[in-house]
Protein backbone atom coordinates (compact mmCIF):
# COMPACT_ATOMS: atom_id res chain seq x y z
CA UNK A 1 0.00 0.00 0.00
CA UNK A 2 1.18 3.43 -0.77
CA UNK A 3 -0.13 6.85 0.19
CA UNK A 4 0.91 10.20 -0.60
CA UNK A 5 2.23 12.59 1.83
CA UNK A 6 2.01 16.90 0.60
CA UNK A 7 3.89 19.00 2.79
CA UNK A 8 3.57 22.88 2.26
CA UNK A 9 6.48 25.19 3.43
CA UNK A 10 5.74 29.35 3.29
CA UNK A 11 6.32 32.79 4.65
CA UNK A 12 3.73 33.23 7.31
CA UNK A 13 2.35 36.73 7.48
CA UNK A 14 2.54 37.63 11.11
CA UNK A 15 -0.31 37.18 13.46
CA UNK A 16 -2.98 37.36 10.21
CA UNK A 17 -5.05 34.58 10.14
CA UNK A 18 -6.88 35.53 6.90
CA UNK A 19 -4.65 36.17 4.80
CA UNK A 20 -2.83 33.05 5.72
CA UNK A 21 -5.41 31.07 5.06
CA UNK A 22 -6.29 32.51 1.61
CA UNK A 23 -2.91 31.95 0.87
CA UNK A 24 -2.38 28.21 1.80
CA UNK A 25 -5.68 27.87 -0.33
CA UNK A 26 -4.73 28.84 -3.24
CA UNK A 27 -1.17 26.96 -3.05
CA UNK A 28 -2.90 23.51 -2.52
CA UNK A 29 -5.55 24.13 -5.07
CA UNK A 30 -5.24 21.46 -7.10
CA UNK A 31 -2.99 19.37 -5.27
CA UNK A 32 -3.93 15.38 -4.92
CA UNK A 33 -3.10 13.34 -1.61
CA UNK A 34 -3.87 11.44 1.21
CA UNK A 35 -2.54 14.23 3.57
CA UNK A 36 -1.46 17.79 3.40
CA UNK A 37 0.91 18.89 6.58
CA UNK A 38 1.21 22.45 7.44
CA UNK A 39 3.85 24.10 9.91
CA UNK A 40 3.15 24.54 13.44
CA UNK A 41 0.97 27.59 14.40
CA UNK A 42 0.21 28.13 10.42
CA UNK A 43 -1.79 30.74 10.60
CA UNK A 44 -0.34 33.43 13.13
CA UNK A 45 3.75 32.42 13.10
CA UNK A 46 5.24 32.15 16.57
CA UNK A 47 2.75 33.94 19.41
CA UNK A 48 4.21 33.50 22.86
CA UNK A 49 1.54 36.25 23.97
CA UNK A 50 -1.03 34.83 22.51
CA UNK A 51 -4.01 37.22 23.78
CA UNK A 52 -6.96 37.72 21.34
CA UNK A 53 -5.22 35.57 19.10
CA UNK A 54 -6.38 31.85 20.09
CA UNK A 55 -8.51 30.06 17.19
CA UNK A 56 -12.12 31.20 18.06
CA UNK A 57 -13.09 28.56 15.42
CA UNK A 58 -12.20 29.88 11.87
CA UNK A 59 -8.91 28.10 11.37
CA UNK A 60 -10.57 25.17 12.69
CA UNK A 61 -13.13 25.54 10.01
CA UNK A 62 -10.74 26.00 7.43
CA UNK A 63 -9.32 23.02 8.02
CA UNK A 64 -12.43 20.85 7.71
CA UNK A 65 -13.58 22.56 4.76
CA UNK A 66 -9.96 22.04 2.80
CA UNK A 67 -10.45 18.60 3.86
CA UNK A 68 -13.51 17.83 2.56
CA UNK A 69 -12.87 19.79 -0.82
CA UNK A 70 -9.20 17.96 -1.12
CA UNK A 71 -10.88 14.55 -0.13
CA UNK A 72 -7.56 14.78 2.16
CA UNK A 73 -6.77 14.63 6.42
CA UNK A 74 -5.25 18.25 6.89
CA UNK A 75 -2.79 18.53 9.52
CA UNK A 76 -1.50 21.65 11.69
CA UNK A 77 -1.01 23.92 15.35
CA UNK A 78 -3.31 26.17 16.06
CA UNK A 79 -3.40 28.20 19.71
CA UNK A 80 -6.39 26.71 21.61
CA UNK A 81 -7.78 28.26 24.96
CA UNK A 82 -10.03 25.54 26.66
CA UNK A 83 -11.57 26.56 30.42
CA UNK A 84 -8.69 29.32 30.46
CA UNK A 85 -5.72 27.33 29.68
CA UNK A 86 -4.06 27.78 26.36
CA UNK A 87 -2.76 24.92 24.41
CA UNK A 88 -0.26 24.15 21.04
CA UNK A 89 -2.71 21.79 19.54
CA UNK A 90 -1.68 20.17 16.64
CA UNK A 91 -5.23 19.07 14.64
CA UNK A 92 -5.64 16.07 12.42
CA UNK A 93 -8.69 16.71 10.27
CA UNK A 94 -10.27 14.34 7.94
CA UNK A 95 -12.84 14.30 5.25
CA UNK A 96 -15.73 13.85 6.82
CA UNK A 97 -15.20 16.76 9.51
CA UNK A 98 -13.98 14.37 12.61
CA UNK A 99 -10.96 15.51 14.38
CA UNK A 100 -8.24 13.84 16.10
CA UNK A 101 -5.65 16.05 18.37
CA UNK A 102 -2.25 16.38 20.12
CA UNK A 103 -1.80 18.53 22.73
CA UNK A 104 2.23 19.84 22.61
CA UNK A 105 3.86 17.94 25.78
CA UNK A 106 7.25 19.81 25.45
CA UNK A 107 6.75 23.27 25.69
CA UNK A 108 9.90 25.83 24.59
CA UNK A 109 10.39 27.48 27.92
CA UNK A 110 13.74 28.91 26.45
CA UNK A 111 11.05 31.00 24.05
CA UNK A 112 8.87 31.70 26.84
CA UNK A 113 6.36 28.77 25.60
CA UNK A 114 5.81 27.34 29.00
CA UNK A 115 4.70 30.51 30.49
CA UNK A 116 1.92 30.83 28.66
CA UNK A 117 0.79 27.27 27.93
CA UNK A 118 -0.19 23.92 29.39
CA UNK A 119 1.59 20.82 28.11
CA UNK A 120 -0.19 18.03 26.76
CA UNK A 121 0.19 14.69 28.94
CA UNK A 122 -0.14 11.95 26.08
CA UNK A 123 0.98 10.69 22.62
CA UNK A 124 -1.25 10.66 19.76
CA UNK A 125 -1.25 8.03 17.05
CA UNK A 126 -3.74 8.80 14.53
CA UNK A 127 -4.41 6.01 11.19
CA UNK A 128 -5.27 7.18 8.24
CA UNK A 129 -5.81 5.70 4.69
CA UNK A 130 -3.63 2.55 6.14
CA UNK A 131 -0.71 4.66 7.57
CA UNK A 132 -0.39 5.03 11.55
CA UNK A 133 0.64 8.53 12.17
CA UNK A 134 2.34 9.89 15.43
CA UNK A 135 1.94 13.46 16.12
CA UNK A 136 4.43 15.98 17.63
CA UNK A 137 5.30 19.38 17.59
CA UNK A 138 8.87 20.75 17.27
CA UNK A 139 10.48 21.15 20.53
CA UNK A 140 9.38 17.26 21.23
CA UNK A 141 11.76 16.52 18.34
CA UNK A 142 14.81 17.31 20.55
CA UNK A 143 13.36 14.84 23.10
CA UNK A 144 13.50 10.96 21.74
CA UNK A 145 12.14 9.06 24.11
CA UNK A 146 9.09 10.34 23.76
CA UNK A 147 8.76 9.24 20.24
CA UNK A 148 10.45 5.61 20.71
CA UNK A 149 8.87 3.56 18.21
CA UNK A 150 6.60 1.13 20.28
CA UNK A 151 5.55 -1.07 17.02
CA UNK A 152 2.11 1.15 17.12
CA UNK A 153 3.10 3.82 14.05
CA UNK A 154 4.68 4.16 10.50
CA UNK A 155 5.46 7.87 10.23
CA UNK A 156 6.14 10.41 12.73
CA UNK A 157 4.44 14.04 11.76
CA UNK A 158 6.98 17.49 12.87
CA UNK A 159 5.25 20.49 12.62
CA UNK A 160 7.16 23.33 13.76
CA UNK A 161 8.87 26.96 13.73
CA UNK A 162 12.42 26.17 14.06
CA UNK A 163 14.40 29.11 13.50
CA UNK A 164 17.51 29.29 11.03
CA UNK A 165 20.05 29.88 13.57
CA UNK A 166 19.45 25.75 14.92
CA UNK A 167 18.52 24.68 11.30
CA UNK A 168 21.52 22.07 11.74
CA UNK A 169 20.00 20.68 14.63
CA UNK A 170 16.88 20.68 12.46
CA UNK A 171 18.04 18.55 9.69
CA UNK A 172 19.81 16.17 12.16
CA UNK A 173 17.44 15.25 14.17
CA UNK A 174 14.41 14.33 11.80
CA UNK A 175 17.19 11.84 10.17
CA UNK A 176 17.95 10.72 13.93
CA UNK A 177 14.20 10.24 14.13
CA UNK A 178 13.70 8.35 11.73
CA UNK A 179 16.02 6.00 11.45
CA UNK A 180 16.00 4.73 15.09
CA UNK A 181 12.68 4.31 14.87
CA UNK A 182 12.45 2.90 11.50
CA UNK A 183 10.00 5.10 10.19
CA UNK A 184 9.22 7.92 8.09
CA UNK A 185 9.64 11.54 9.33
CA UNK A 186 8.00 14.49 8.08
CA UNK A 187 8.56 17.77 9.28
CA UNK A 188 7.24 20.90 7.77
CA UNK A 189 8.67 24.12 8.96
CA UNK A 190 8.38 27.75 7.82
CA UNK A 191 10.66 29.96 5.62
CA UNK A 192 10.44 34.14 5.97
CA UNK A 193 11.03 36.41 9.24
CA UNK A 194 8.97 37.18 11.89
CA UNK A 195 9.52 39.70 14.96
CA UNK A 196 13.13 38.53 16.62
CA UNK A 197 13.22 35.43 14.85
CA UNK A 198 14.63 33.98 10.88
CA UNK A 199 13.59 30.36 9.58
CA UNK A 200 15.27 28.65 6.78
CA UNK A 201 12.47 25.95 5.79
CA UNK A 202 14.26 22.54 5.47
CA UNK A 203 10.76 20.95 5.15
CA UNK A 204 11.79 17.91 4.78
CA UNK A 205 10.30 14.04 4.35
CA UNK A 206 12.55 11.41 5.23
CA UNK A 207 12.43 7.31 5.03
CA UNK A 208 13.33 4.61 7.54
CA UNK A 209 16.94 4.65 6.07
CA UNK A 210 17.15 8.27 6.41
CA UNK A 211 17.13 9.14 2.78
CA UNK A 212 15.35 12.48 1.60
CA UNK A 213 12.70 11.53 -0.09
CA UNK A 214 11.82 15.64 -0.23
CA UNK A 215 14.13 18.34 0.58
CA UNK A 216 12.66 21.90 0.31
CA UNK A 217 15.90 23.86 1.55
CA UNK A 218 14.37 27.75 1.52
CA UNK A 219 11.98 27.38 -1.50
CA UNK A 220 8.31 28.43 -0.74
CA UNK A 221 5.55 25.38 -2.21
CA UNK A 222 4.12 22.46 -1.85
CA UNK A 223 5.86 18.93 -2.37
CA UNK A 224 4.29 15.65 -1.90
CA UNK A 225 6.23 12.23 -1.37
CA UNK A 226 4.70 8.64 -1.49
CA UNK A 227 5.21 6.66 1.73
CA UNK A 228 5.12 3.15 0.78
CA UNK A 229 4.25 0.30 3.62
CA UNK A 230 5.47 -2.60 2.42
CA UNK A 231 8.80 -1.46 1.82
CA UNK A 232 8.92 0.06 5.16
CA UNK A 233 7.41 -3.19 6.55
CA UNK A 234 9.79 -5.42 4.42
CA UNK A 235 12.42 -3.21 6.01
CA UNK A 236 11.28 -4.04 9.84
CA UNK A 237 11.64 -7.41 9.10
CA UNK A 238 14.45 -8.08 7.63
CA UNK A 239 16.80 -5.10 9.67
CA UNK A 240 14.36 -5.92 12.87
CA UNK A 241 16.48 -3.74 15.26
CA UNK A 242 13.29 -3.88 17.24
CA UNK A 243 13.53 -6.75 19.07
CA UNK A 244 16.73 -5.93 20.80
CA UNK A 245 15.63 -2.29 21.72
CA UNK A 246 15.60 -1.41 25.53
CA UNK A 247 12.60 -1.81 27.22
CA UNK A 248 11.11 1.59 29.18
CA UNK A 249 8.10 3.12 30.20
CA UNK A 250 7.09 6.68 29.81
CA UNK A 251 5.98 8.64 33.01
CA UNK A 252 3.59 11.43 31.94
CA UNK A 253 4.26 14.71 34.30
Amino acid sequence: MKSPVAIVQRDIAWQDVAVNLVALERMLEGVETDVVVLSEMFQTGFVVNPDGIADDGTTLGWMQRMAAKMDAAVVGSVIVEEQGRLYNRMYFVKPDGSVEYYDKHHLFSVGGEAERFTAGGKRKVVEWRGVRYMLEVCYDLRFPVWSRQRGDYDALIYVALWPKSRREVWRTLLRARAIENQAYAIGVNRIGTEPGLEYAGDSAIIDFYGRESVDMAAREGVEVAVLDMEALGAFRERFNVGRDADEFVIVNK
